[in-house]
């Protein structure tokens, strides 16, 4: 559901599938048996996780000079919208939600979708039909649906960078 959004904007920030929100909490779940951290520690986590999404989903401009900066502290905008493109690639980069030296230290960084921000395609190849990225039910079909549905891997996304 998240990537199938075919707009980026804070919205897409909050947008995943009931099961993925259910396995996100068993595992979160687990850390704090497992760690034992603080309520108060655990709400932070949460507030900032939920906080930092909303703002790097965001359909914001930062000045290009101030963003450069930025993006070396925080994830920015511009910096996640690449990791929703639909070119495999590029959604396979800028993974992090809060700080960018993750990607970089692990090589999944990129500057720019290669289509430049104006020209990229946001959401995925497979599923352009607003049934399937707008309306609830179609959106929850998701993980469901596949090949048996007609839906194939589109060959345009995994050419190279």
């Amino acid at each position: 559901m998240h990537h199938a959004d075919l707009d980026f904007d804070v919205t897409t920030g909050i947008r995943f599938h009931p099961f993925e929100i259910m396995l996100s909490m068993l595992i979160k779940l687990g850390v704090v048996v497992v760690i034992g951290p603080p309520v108060l520690g655990v709400v932070i986590f949460e507030v900032l996780l939920n906080a930092t999404s909303m703002f790097n989903h965001g359909n914001v401009r930062i000045l290009r000079s101030l963003d450069q900066v930025l993006r070396w502290i925080v994830v920015t905008p511009e910096m996640h919208r690449v990791h929703h493109s639909t070119y495999i690639n590029e959604t396979n980069s800028n993974f992090g939600f809060n700080l960018p030296l993750w990607d970089r230290f692990l090589g999944t960084y990129r500057e720019q979708p290669r289509m430049g921000h104006e020209g990229m395609t946001i959401g995925l190849w497979n599923f352009r039909d607003v049934k399937h990225c707008a309306i609830l039910l179609g959106m929850l079909s998701i993980p469901f649906i596949g090949k048996v549905a007609g839906y194939t891997i589109d060959r345009r996304n995994l050419k190279g960078s």
